[in-house]
């Protein structure tokens, strides 16, 4: 830890080898002993420290990404703070800032390298707020315009872009106080999801039944996230959940995967279990959510990487929500059909290849499970139901080889058992 800001030194995690391209800096640019290169630089964010809604899973995502950056004829510059990751290993990037995720730090660094743009798709939700305030300072976001990435975080301005598309979604209303979200929550009818905008993991989303529980459900919000705008939507009970990832070049559009949620509406997709590919739905609402994944990739002019979130209720498909970066499934996916789309992704981004110059053929023999990893025994005392805020601290995947699997049908026959409400 660095005392006082004026002094920079160099992390040196093993002991007398002196590594160039691991820089820790403060805020006294004029005693840095980082020396910029002459190359042209692209700039990776990460995601920070582990925790709930932002895992492991975005190291994965980061490390292909800077593999991808240097084949694409740049120097890689990785910005990350967790020594736990791959990403900030001494040697995967050309240069490697020990940092917090944070605007100053970021800022610094950017005006001593002046890098040709910053990558914010690779680190959730963390990088992926930075975003604003790069595009305010003239930085060139690489793949996706900040624009573009608004409009799908920003929980109002996503529901009119679908009422434009003529996509269906659950009636909806925004709101920034309790009263106005009591009487939004009445027009659309209970029961309501009660959502903040640009957050991770489902943080403070709450499932409500009434005019007390909206009013709670505001004010805690408020109270932690001040002047947030609140979307307000109908909450499809019992239907079933599913999701999309794909990549999109501006030309060709792309499907990764379809993934089917074990459990119904009302868990976090990161709390739930998701088979690949998609076990119970039919054809035709597999395709239709294929097509509204273009098509809304379409009109957000993606650049890299999506992931849209899907309700299916009495054969009707709803969108949910879209997150324009890399997901917490696409490691997943890349990993169970063995197709490196992180790195193609990237050089999407970059503009340095088309989906068209890769040969994806998916090899997966029966079905690939993303299970839930909890932390529960270390948390006794925690409530262990699960809604609609995300609880689970990472991952793992299981293979089947078809739907008779014991453990697959012991899962399907428990899916609702811990749902709260």
């Amino acid at each position: 830890m660095v005392e006082n800001p004026s002094i920079k030194i160099r992390i040196n995690a093993f002991a007398d080898v002196f590594l160039p391209n691991f820089i820790h800096m403060s805020n006294n640019l004029n005693s840095n002993e980082s020396i910029p290169s002459k190359k042209k630089k692209i700039i990776v964010l990460g995601s920070g420290p582990n925790r709930i809604g932002q895992g492991i899973e975005f190291d994965y995502c980061c490390v292909h990404g800077l593999l991808a950056v240097k084949e694409s004829g740049y120097e890689a510059i990785m910005v990350n703070c967790n020594p736990e990751t791959v990403s900030t290993d001494f040697d995967m990037a050309d240069k490697l800032y020990f940092e917090p995720v944070f605007w100053e730090h970021l800022w610094e660094i950017i005006e001593l390298e002046q890098p040709e743009g910053v990558i914010v798709q690779l680190g959730g939700q963390t990088a992926l707020k930075l975003a604003k305030r790069l595009t305010e300072r003239g930085i060139k976001i690489i793949g996706t315009s900040f624009d573009s990435l608004d409009i799908a975080e920003d929980r109002g301005r996503f529901s009119d872009l679908l009422k434009e598309l003529k996509i269906p979604y659950p009636n909806y209303g925004t709101a920034y106080t309790a009263e106005e979200a009591i009487e939004v929550a009445n027009q659309v009818g209970y029961p309501v999801l009660v959502r903040p905008s640009y957050v991770i993991g489902g943080q403070r989303m709450r499932i409500v039944i009434n005019d007390a529980e909206v009013e709670t459900a505001v004010v805690g919000i408020l109270k932690h996230i001040p002047e947030n705008k609140i979307l307000i939507d109908h909450f499809l009970d019992r239907c079933q959940e599913a999701e999309v990832d794909a990549i999109f070049d501006g030309e060709t559009f792309h499907v990764m995967g379809v993934m089917e949620h074990i459990e119904p509406a009302g868990i976090h997709s990161g709390d739930s279990n998701a088979v690949l590919p998609a076990f119970n739905l039919t054809p035709l609402i597999v395709a239709t959510m294929e097509f509204y994944s273009e098509k809304i990739a379409r009109a957000l002019n993606i650049k890299g990487l999506i992931n849209i979130q899907f309700a299916i209720k009495d054969d009707q498909v709803y969108v949910i929500e879209a997150n324009p970066r890399a997901s917490r499934t696409t490691p997943f996916i890349a990993k169970a059909y063995q197709i490196p789309y992180l790195n193609i992704a990237t050089k999407v981004m970059l503009g340095a290849a088309k989906l068209t110059d890769f040969t994806m053929e998916k090899k997966l023999d029966g079905f690939a499970i993303k299970e839930p990893v909890f932390s529960f025994d270390k948390f006794p005392g925690v409530n262990k139901e699960l809604g609609p805020e995300m609880k689970s601290t990472g991952e793992a995947i299981r293979f089947i080889k078809d739907l008779r699997d014991p453990y697959f049908r012991t899962l399907y026959k428990e899916r609702s058992m811990n749902l709260s409400r």
